[in-house]
């Protein structure tokens, strides 16, 4: 899916109050255009889900082998996502897209040649849908990085609800439009359909100039350097972490549905493709209702108690659908699971969004798509398993079961909902003067400082200064640590590396207004004047 992102806001009270009007964000073009032509390739995306989910129960019924489409679509983003996100954070978005739209579109358009002329297997149908999936997990971090090149900052928390709204109005539309065209036109229609969709977004891409970029001077970071410093800021980023966390505890279980849906219209209600198409869109109509009530929502119950309330609800939609024999009672559990999961996923991304600076953002989405792709593929093939040994419906109460326990097992990591969070850049570490050659790929760097704090404030400096050691680990730094001076009272010296010199001027760029709080209230510990910075650089040492 495409564009669905959402962007770090200081001021929550007033960003929760334009979010109640996600209609705010079409009063710029470049947005609308950008909406209007995801939306249509959304349809698409979702017309060939739910074809492609349909055919494979005709080549091969075996629960297994129709659950491994949604693993051969979710598989991509767990495998690939983390190096799309460092290449979102370093190249040109744009220009990415663009190249990435256009070979998406070829494959698709070889997925519909195939399944026209009567050449597809399912060898070929997981074959492509892996392909596809894999294009998608490529762009999906610089599609979710765009978003504050299309709007203010003011307006980003209403770009944001749009943006769900379009990716969820396409997840309605899409299943049960495929469903009817496959009834109409046979089952080639909507692969054709999903390649020509593409052209939408390339054409917004061509069309659109993002703004001149006023960003760092410095070189850009390079491919395995970034991913090495976004696994590190994700380690001691703990907000990311417990989100990352919840978030397996609810797509590992939810992912039950998803894969299960085309067995439980076929086999369990007895309907046909128009039925699985109606499904698919129930959800997508549950998802569009249940966004705009998220603000009210979230202001009531808080993003821990909104997850845990959605999870509930997918529990529910869960056992519902292990007991549906009936068109009706499926469509009200798929209303109920489209309600729950906008719930849930919102939450989730706003908290993984609060948590992150704009240097490493699409990293840090990108982490939280591998969690969601990777829980999703790994649930799909185990619950397409027990699907196989014991039925459909021990399936979804096995999974509901375990919903409801991931509550109670992941409720101490806590999600943020963003106040008092700013993560705009201080800029306030002044620049290094060197005496010394520091050329932009010398390194290590060593960086000491030394702290003068009066004695009866050393628990407070302590516990003050443990915080700013996981902002500089965050931002960077490794083997940080601090140390007490045996001799002198008060005196202290934190010590850390940095890979190289160029990396040391990057770190000072990262460096948050939160972050400089942190840091002002560790001066106020100190007996007299500010902290003493050194600068250490490895040595050339001479040749043997």
């Amino acid at each position: 899916m495409r564009f669905a992102t959402a962007k770090h806001m200081t001021k929550i009270d007033e960003d929760l109050t334009r979010s109640a009007s996600p209609w705010i964000a079409f009063r710029h073009k470049a947005f609308a255009v950008v909406w209007i032509a995801t939306v249509v390739a959304n349809v698409g995306t979702w017309m060939y889900n739910a074809a492609s989910g349909w055919l494979m129960t005709s080549l091969n019924p075996d629960p297994l082998t129709v659950s491994l489409v949604q693993v051969a679509s979710s598989l991509p983003m767990f495998l690939f996502a983390l190096p799309a996100g460092a290449l979102a954070d370093i190249v040109d978005r744009r220009r990415f897209l663009i190249g990435s739209e256009i070979l998406l579109t070829v494959v698709a358009a070889v997925s519909a040649v195939l399944v026209w002329l009567d050449l597809i297997n399912p060898s070929i149908l997981l074959l492509l849908t892996f392909l596809l999936g894999a294009g998608s997990a490529f762009t999906a971090p610089a599609w979710q990085s765009i978003v504050p090149q299309l709007v203010p900052k003011q307006d980003l928390a209403a770009a944001v609800a749009t943006n769900g709204v379009g990716v969820n109005i396409s997840r309605a539309i899409g299943p049960a439009l495929g469903g009817v065209v496959i009834g109409v036109l046979g089952i080639a229609a909507p692969f054709w359909i999903n390649a020509l969709s593409n052209f939408a977004v390339i054409g917004a891409l061509l069309w659109w100039r993002p703004p001149t970029s006023q960003g760092s001077r410095l070189p850009p970071e390079r491919l395995t350097g970034a991913l090495v410093i976004g696994f590190r800021h994700a380690r001691y980023n703990s907000v990311l972490r417990a989100t990352l966390i919840r978030a397996v505890a609810f797509f590992f279980f939810a992912s039950a549905y998803w894969a299960l849906l085309p067995l439980v219209a076929r086999n369990q209600i007895a309907g046909g493709p128009e039925l699985y198409g109606i499904l698919l869109g129930a959800i997508g109509i549950g998802a569009v209702g249940g966004a705009f009530t998220l603000p009210w929502l979230k202001a009531a119950l808080g993003p821990d108690r909104l997850v845990a309330a959605g999870t509930l609800g997918t529990a529910a939609c869960l056992v519902l659908l292990g007991v549906a024999r009936y068109s009706a009672l499926g469509f009200a559990a798929c209303l109920l699971a489209g309600m729950s999961w906008i719930a849930v996923l919102a939450s989730l991304n706003v908290s993984v969004q609060m948590s992150l600076p704009d240097w490493v953002r699409g990293r840090g989405l990108a982490m939280f798509v591998t969690v969601f792709f990777g829980a999703m593929t790994a649930g799909s093939a185990l619950w397409g398993q027990l699907a196989s040994a014991f039925g459909l419906p021990a399936a979804h109460f096995i999974a509901a079961a375990g919903a409801v326990a991931g509550i109670a097992l992941t409720w101490r990591w806590k999600l943020q909902g963003g106040q008092g969070v700013d993560l705009a850049p201080s800029m306030h570490w002044p620049a290094p003067v060197l005496a010394v050659d520091a050329n932009a790929d010398r390194g290590p760097v060593l960086v000491t400082v030394e702290y003068q704090i009066n004695p009866e404030k050393r628990d407070g400096f302590l516990a003050a200064i443990r915080d700013l050691g996981q902002q500089r680990q965050r931002d960077g730094a490794y083997s940080w640590d601090v140390f007490e001076d045996a001799a002198e009272s008060g005196r202290f010296l934190e010590t850390f590396m940095v890979a190289s010199w160029l990396e040391h001027l990057r770190q000072h760029q990262r460096v948050t207004n939160t972050d400089k709080v942190v840091q002002d209230a560790i001066r106020e510990f100190g007996a007299a004047g500010a902290p003493k910075v050194t600068h250490f650089i490895a040595a050339r040492l001479a040749p043997d």
